[in-house]
């Protein structure tokens, strides 16, 4: 222990000098010694070897107790009373070593897609040997906990104007076997304009059941006032929309239409035909890139009409951006958004390789979800308000020039 007349100063500079490698994990230990003592110094009425006639018990010597913390074991003296007990439980759980910076290491190994197998040897790495496997269970289970409140928490910031979809497979074993899940992630704009995690689930099949369950449950926890929906062609999930978020659109990701337009033309054409198809995104209001559509088409009717049909045939989903404001459509008319997110969840589930069971995709996934949505909170908006507001005022204004046309229809 650091004399107590030794200029701290001059001990750490003696620390350095000597080559210590354990100097934080000396330190940590230092400070923790000299809090228990000023503990029982306040216990005992006394300091230690202090003559005085308010004292009230005595310091009986010490006990050993090992002390796992993000710096290594530490080996504390424990003070001990002759009359009565003490423990420093402001310090250790009486019945747990593992103090609450090596439980945000051992969640970190699982966010950072490290499996179970390799955590022990990595807290050995911080200087623990006495981490049980029980122990990194436990800590396994607080960040499940954390996981569970973070998917089941209200969603009480919207209207969330737009709302974009996405699903990711993952092998997991199950039955004896190893098959493919879908995560399906959903993120949403909140009305402030920062962006949310809305939700996760890890269903057997991209089908129209395992949707309309994960967007009953959004809209259970408070999804409201969603306009448009971006996502992939994933099956069933239009109709999921269409019977979950009554007066949402849909748009269809361009990137992902583009990749499936072109394997309707021969490749020496692709880039040609891209190129020519994304001019439709080029132009400067909606009315333009309905005109640029129809031109497109045109043009590909003649050499590749199958191609031509199926962009025809396609304008109302991946046009759809254009019923909004102009300023929100590179954030709207793709999934790019959330490919960034998909990629990050790739580099840590890639990893794991496969999954022991759901319930590790989910704490995994769910992890890196959470992490990522408080990011988001700090993080400049992602849309301004004012552009949000106009809008739901589009949307609003539309439907009452809609209503106002069909009435007069009516008088006529």
């Amino acid at each position: 222990m650091v004399n107590n007349t030794m200029d701290a100063l001059e001990w750490l500079r003696k620390q350095l000098d000597g080559g210590e490698n354990d100097l934080l994990r000396e330190m940590v230990r230092e400070f923790a010694q000299r809090l228990m003592a000023a503990e029982v110094d306040a216990l005992t009425g006394a300091g230690w070897g202090e003559q005085s006639a308010e004292r009230v018990n005595h310091r009986n010597g010490y006990r050993q107790r090992p002390f796992d913390t993000r710096v290594g074991s530490i080996d504390l003296a424990i003070p001990k009373l002759r009359r009565g007990s003490y423990f420093p439980d402001w310090l250790l759980d009486p019945r747990r070593r593992a103090e609450k910076a090596l439980v945000a290491v051992v969640a970190e190994c699982y966010v950072r897609g490290v499996s179970t197998r390799r955590v022990d040897g990595l807290v050995k790495t911080l200087g623990i040997e006495s981490l049980s496997k029980s122990q990194v269970s436990r800590m396994a289970a607080e960040l499940d906990e954390m996981v569970t409140e973070f998917r089941n928490r209200p969603l009480d910031a919207g209207p969330y104007t737009y709302v974009w979809m996405d699903a990711l497979t993952q092998k997991v074993r199950e039955g004896g076997r190893i098959i493919n899940v879908a995560v399906v992630i959903a993120v949403g704009v909140n009305r402030d304009g920062h962006r949310e995690i809305l939700g996760l689930d890890v269903i057997t099949t991209e089908d129209g059941a395992g949707w309309l369950a994960f967007l009953r449950g959004l809209v259970a926890r408070g999804l409201s006032g969603t306009s448009l929906v971006i996502s992939d062609a994933h099956p069933g999930l239009v109709d999921a929309i269409a019977s979950t978020l009554t007066g949402s659109s849909w748009q269809r990701c361009r990137t992902h239409y583009m990749r499936n337009l072109l394997t309707r033309v021969p490749k020496s054409a692709q880039s040609m035909v891209a190129t020519l198809v994304r001019t439709i995104f080029e132009q400067p209001d909606a009315a333009s890139v309905w005109a640029q559509h129809a031109r497109v088409v045109e043009q590909l009717h003649e050499r590749f009409p199958d191609a031509a049909t199926h962009l025809a045939d396609a304008a109302t989903d991946v046009l759809a951006f254009t019923g909004f404001p102009k300023e929100h459509w590179r954030q709207i008319w793709s999934n790019n958004p959330q490919e960034r997110l998909n990629k990050e969840l790739r580099r840590r589930t890639d990893v794991v390789g496969i999954f022991p069971n759901r319930d590790a995709v989910v704490r995994l996934v769910g992890a890196v979800l959470a992490e990522q949505h408080d990011e988001w909170a700090v993080a400049r908006r992602y849309m301004g308000a004012e552009g949000l507001a106009k809008a739901r005022l589009r949307i609003i204004t539309g439907d009452l020039e809609e209503v106002t046309a069909h009435a007069l229809t009516e008088v006529m």
